[in-house]
């Protein structure tokens, strides 16, 4: 939000300057990001001065030069060269001195140097209007008639004045501030400062009419009050350039004079208005109402947009839409160059009616942006007077009929306790109780009973204005106070402390949550973050709506309509991202959210962990051959994650998932908590992803609700282990992972460690079997293992394996 310093001070005269104001409004909650300086013309005529010529004599070298001596207010005079034919000695002139930077009328700015004409020196620059930029003529040097001391800067003898913009990033809670008034009131508590409301006391109107336009509010809920006013005479055109000027300081471009007067009291007073062209309201009436769901509308921008039944338009006595209340005007119904008769609209609309309005139809105005965060229903008529005065300044227009103002249920202040020690407990710093009674009524919030609570403590009832729509509980009472107080006159103590103390978890999600990232990037891969809104048509086919989709109501592109199902389409994207660009070698991770709509409506949100790999283990160098990225990379990290998480020895199972072509489900205490595969060519061709991708999704509610937080440690074992080879011919239905159970169910003790080192399949095994090569490691932590020990438990294997996985051991 842009705020002019130069019509601030037409609301609350103050000479403090701008860097000053700007700290005292971020110190009080409206954050000044940027203060911009404007300037009436270029360069507001720094370095220019009023002069006296004192002696003008012709150039010894020059016919049509002069030389003379000019009085600029320093001790000594100054010699300049001057070439036109009007100077002469005791002429009052504008003096350029050296240094200073001229912007002419036409062509480039250029700056005023010492130098010498024709051998004369030459100290400044006697100036002709074109040459500093006040007008086009180039007739003669410009003779000034002032009494004005020699040395006046020439800035303020043409009451040329610069402007300070203050660019506050308002909060949606300070909609209070939402103007030039707004801040004035502001600064008013700050500084100690009367401010002032524009004068209306010329506002008349007649007390009758032989016709008006009729207003009824149909929804009074949505509409609690609804002004207007009929204006006649009305001629539309330019605004004079004091009004442009003032639009143009904050940003706004000038349309005609009519619009031009709506957006000046909107940004002056914070109340919106708007213009309809009397002749365009059929039957003389306007109606407040909902639209009828599906019907058209054009708006001022051209668009044809189709309502629904919810939206809050002002219609005519047919029913005709005309506007969309508080955001935006109608096409046919707004003020044009032929425009003669103006009702101007002035109204409090309900915030929920006019944001539920603004997303649908997605139009954010400056009207919405204040009705949206609530506007004060007691500056209606106000602003209404103001703009109608201003209309019969610059358009001419005369009051044709008197105020219609409907305003069935009447808005009240919020009353609101407060109890002085409460707000020492919660600013942590005394405040005498006439200090805050004395920001209290300068910000407009009156103390309408005093007395003392249960407990013989002062209590104050305090009766809070409606254009304070923050304000509703005692807490913010003391918040504005303290805003205006000054954060920074509270003390800090020695000792700080807090009269609560939050529990924290343990163990600490985010804690094992950063842990496992370290882990993951000390292994080479990246994480990212990406949107968890995403496309509906990854995850429907054609003609077939998911019903388990998250819908979002209101959305800004088709391709961004949905809260994600599952996360792997979104990092997909990255990595088509990255491909596209030749960047082939990717491993990333992702924490993030899915989300799904269960049976009944209900909504189920859960935490995943999920990791891709793709394109080559490293880049190809001289020195070694790269291989492309596999299954065992993948899954060998995705095991040290649940080893760190205390599930060092999870099961497995053969993988079902949607869009992963093979791969493990790997479980631990018989609960899946990680699918590793190869994303489906299906999936790869939808998503335009030209190579092989490897994926994991953990299921991280999970981990963090059986999170081990135990390490164990053991002392090195100092007895050798022993290894046993076996190579059994199963099934092809018969997985290494139910192998490796059989034998750490037969084995608890000794067994240290299975893994198969190959795997053969051929003509000699049979068409449905299949060699596998495991090797056993055996160790006992107390004694050498002897043969006979060893024996033993090669001999309950084979046993086993026999039976439970009808394997034939090979010899």
């Amino acid at each position: 939000m842009k705020i002019s310093l130069d019509w601030l001070r037409t609301l609350i005269p103050t000479d403090k300057p701008a860097e000053e104001i700007g700290q005292l409004l971020t110190g009080s909650g409206l954050e000044v990001e940027g203060i911009e300086e404007l300037e009436s013309i270029p360069g507001g005529l720094r370095g220019l001065v009023l002069g006296t010529v004192l002696t003008c004599e012709k150039h010894p070298d020059a016919d049509k030069l002069s030389l003379t001596t000019v009085d600029v207010g320093d001790e000594t005079p100054r010699q300049i060269v001057c070439g036109a034919a009007n100077v002469r000695t005791g002429l009052k002139v504008v003096v350029a001195l050296e240094g200073a930077t001229l912007y002419p009328a036409q062509g480039e700015p250029f700056k005023i140097k010492k130098s010498k004409i024709r051998g004369a020196a030459s100290e400044g620059m006697i100036c002709a209007e074109d040459e500093i930029g006040l007008g086009t003529s180039h007739a003669g040097i410009m003779e000034l008639d002032t009494e004005l001391p020699n040395g006046t800067p020439a800035a303020d003898y043409f009451g040329l004045g610069s402007d300070s913009v203050f660019e506050i990033g308002l909060t949606p809670n300070r909609a209070d501030a939402a103007s030039h008034y707004g801040v004035a009131r502001e600064l008013r508590a700050l500084l100690r400062q009367p401010c002032h409301l524009p004068d209306i006391s010329q506002f008349h109107a007649p007390a009758k009419a032989e016709r008006n336009i009729a207003v009824v509010i149909e929804d009074t809920e949505a509409s609690p009050r609804y002004a207007g006013l009929l204006l006649e005479n009305v001629q539309v055109g330019p605004s004079p350039e004091w009004l442009q000027r003032r639009l143009r300081s904050i940003g706004l471009s000038p349309i005609n004079n009519v619009v031009d007067v709506t957006n000046f009291v909107l940004h002056e007073l914070g109340q919106p208005l708007h213009a309809f062209d009397a002749d365009q309201i059929t039957g003389n009436k306007i109606r407040v109402k909902r639209a009828e769901a599906g019907e058209k509308f054009t708006t001022l921008d051209g668009t044809e947009r189709t309502l629904k039944g919810e939206d809050l338009v002002i219609a005519d006595t047919n029913g005709q839409p005309m506007a969309l209340a508080g955001v935006f005007g109608g096409k046919t119904s707004g003020v044009s160059e032929q425009t003669t008769r103006v009702f101007l609209e002035s109204a409090y609309f309900q915030p929920a009616a006019v944001r539920k309005t603004g997303q649908t139809h997605q139009l954010k105005t400056d009207a919405s942006f204040r009705f949206e965060r609530g506007t004060d229903p007691h500056m209606v008529l106000i602003a209404l007077k103001r703009a109608a005065l201003l209309l019969q300044e610059v358009a001419g227009a005369t009051v044709a009929a008197p105020i219609v103002d409907e305003y069935p249920n009447h808005i009240g202040h919020t009353m609101v306790r407060l109890r002085l020690p409460r707000v020492e407990k919660l600013v942590g710093q005394f405040i005498a109780p006439e200090r805050i009674r004395q920001i209290l009524t300068d910000l407009d919030i009156l103390i309408a009973e005093e007395g003392k609570d249960q407990g013989g403590h002062a209590e104050w009832i305090l009766s809070v204005p409606p254009h304070k729509v923050d304000v509703t509980r005692e807490a913010d009472i003391i918040e504005e106070i303290l805003r205006i107080y000054g954060y920074n006159h509270v003390a800090l103590r020695p000792h700080n402390s807090a009269s609560f103390l939050a529990q924290f978890p343990n163990p600490d999600p985010e804690i094992i949550r950063q842990n496992t990232a370290r882990l993951l990037s000390g292994q080479g891969f990246s994480e990212i973050i990406t949107n968890s809104i995403t496309n509906s048509a990854y995850f429907e086919k054609e003609g077939e709506p998911a019903e388990e989709l998250v819908r979002l109501l209101n959305f800004n592109s088709a391709e961004l309509n949905v809260m994600r199902p599952a996360m792997l389409f979104s990092g997909l994207e990255v990595v088509r991202y990255n491909v596209n660009r030749r960047q082939r070698e990717l491993k990333l991770y992702e924490f993030g959210k899915t989300y799904r709509q269960k049976a009944g409506g209900q909504y189920e949100e859960q935490n995943k962990l999920v990791i891709y790999l793709t394109g080559n283990t490293a880049a190809e160098t001289w020195q070694q051959k790269s291989d492309k990225s596999s299954f065992h990379q993948l899954a060998g990290a995705v095991q040290q994650v649940l080893a760190s998480l205390g599930f060092a020895t999870p099961t497995s199972q053969p993988v079902q998932h949607p869009y992963l072509a093979g791969g493990l489900t790997l479980l631990a205490q018989n609960q899946p908590v990680a699918q590793v595969g190869a994303v489906s060519a299906a999936v790869l061709k939808r998503m335009d992803v030209s190579q092989p991708v490897w994926y994991a999704e953990l299921d991280w509610d999970w981990l963090m609700r059986k999170y081990k937080n135990t390490l164990v440690a053991r002392e090195l074992p100092k007895f050798p282990e022993v290894r046993r080879d076996l190579s059994l011919v199963v099934d092809k239905t018969v997985t290494f992972d139910q192998l490796q159970q059989i034998a750490r169910r037969t084995e608890k003790k000794l067994l240290q460690q299975v893994n198969v080192f190959d795997v053969y399949e051929g003509d000699k095994l049979g068409a449905d079997k299949k060699s596998y090569s495991v090797s056993f490691l055996l160790q006992d932590p107390t004694q050498t293992l002897t043969d006979q020990a060893i024996d033993g438990v090669m001999q309950r294997l084979i046993q086993q394996f026999e039976q439970q996985a009808g394997a034939l051991i090979r010899k």
